[in-house]
């Protein structure tokens, strides 16, 4: 699998954290000269996917600021350098504002991308222009409309509860999507979204309004057909995210752009935010999972999902101390016990993070 990181925004909306920046419409466009440097990181790293690639994935920023252009050089680079042919799914990341009828018939046009994932958000005016999105409630509604009349019917959505107010996701017509990653607001400390809690210009829910949220969530996507197999996302059957499934079951992947992560089974890798001198990112740090990481990697990614864990897939070194400290959440029904296999609850998903730390192992 390969992730591809477009680091560009019209805006930089007042909760993001990710590495991105953005670009003044009327600056000197920065598209070529970043696409040149990562068709160029491209022919260097080619060999370090030796598994079958079955999952691309155009992550930002936002990937539908590029140009169709320039996405097209992306596209023919991709070829060039790794054998897609057994890709399944190719999803791009796109806010309303970009995703006009021309952009998706050219994106469909090009025959890789076949799933997107358009970030609305929040279906309420002021919720938007609060945490800065660009686009309108109706501009995502219509976005939503235009992609499946462009033939893309593996459809995403994004949505972001635990805003004041009501963001009034209903009015969205869910026979149109196929998928739904849902995320609590998290208020990450570098970000002006922070800045405005400390100084009371924004007031958040308490936990109590957000656990109420998050259960309003679920009922809404659950009663519209879409049903949750992760903390923050809910799919019909048969349209799980191929690419963030092998992510959570440890799928070695390439990364691709300034700050992005790869992983070949053992190593992780991240390569840094600034372009060197020939105007590639080289490889900041890197870390060997031990034995012990590793497990508690899977702790962390096996319980966010439905499926759980299997007890068979903890090393046995560790598999009694799991086993043991796991009683807990069987007790308080956080987890239910089912043959091998420990699977989270609707109420564990909730508090899935905290649980899996508390599993940790040494």
């Amino acid at each position: 699998m390969i992730y591809i990181h477009i680091p560009f925004c019209h805006s930089k909306c007042t909760y993001c954290a990710f590495h991105s920046r953005p670009v003044s419409r009327a600056g000197v466009s920065p598209y070529a000269q970043y696409v040149d440097a990562l068709i160029e990181e491209m022919r260097q790293r080619k060999g370090e996917q030796a598994h079958p690639i079955r999952t691309v994935y155009f992550g930002g920023g936002t990937p539908s600021i590029l140009p169709l252009n320039e996405l097209e050089r992306i596209v023919r680079a991709l070829h060039e350098c790794f054998d897609l042919s057994q890709v399944e799914e190719c999803t791009l990341e796109g806010n309303p504002e970009d995703l006009t009828a021309d952009y998706l018939r050219g994106l469909r046009g090009m025959g890789l991308v076949n799933r997107l994932s358009i970030g609305i958000q929040s279906l309420d005016d002021d919720m938007l222009r609060l945490i800065g999105r660009r686009h309108t409630a109706a501009q995502a509604l219509a976005a939503v409309e235009e992609a499946h009349r462009a033939a893309f019917h593996n459809l995403s959505v994004d949505f972001i509860y635990g805003l004041p107010g009501n963001s009034r996701f209903s009015s969205l017509d869910f026979r149109l999507v196929s998928h739904v990653s849902s995320y609590a607001l998290t208020v990450e400390p570098t970000t002006a979204l922070a800045r405005q809690v400390e100084q009371g210009r924004v007031a958040l829910p308490d936990e109590d309004e957000l656990v109420r949220q998050y259960y309003d969530m679920c009922n809404l996507l659950e009663n519209n057909g879409l049903f949750q197999y992760e903390v923050s996302n809910f799919a019909r059957p048969g349209f799980l995210s191929r690419h963030n499934s092998r992510y959570w079951d440890r799928t070695p992947y390439l990364g691709l752009g300034p700050s992005a992560h790869s992983f070949d089974g053992y190593r992780r890798r991240w390569n840094s935010a600034m372009a060197a001198g020939n105007g590639t990112w080289r490889v900041e740090d890197e870390e060997t999972l031990t034995a012990a990481d590793a497990c508690n990697e899977l702790l962390m990614t096996s319980l966010r999902t439905t499926a759980g864990l299997h007890v068979n897939q903890v090393p046995e070194a560790y598999r009694s101390q799991v086993v043991r400290k796991m009683q807990r959440y069987l007790e308080c029904r956080w987890i239910v016990a089912e043959e091998d296999c420990y699977r989270p609850t609707r109420e564990g998903l909730l508090y899935a993070d905290g649980m899996a730390a508390a599993l940790f192992v040494s």
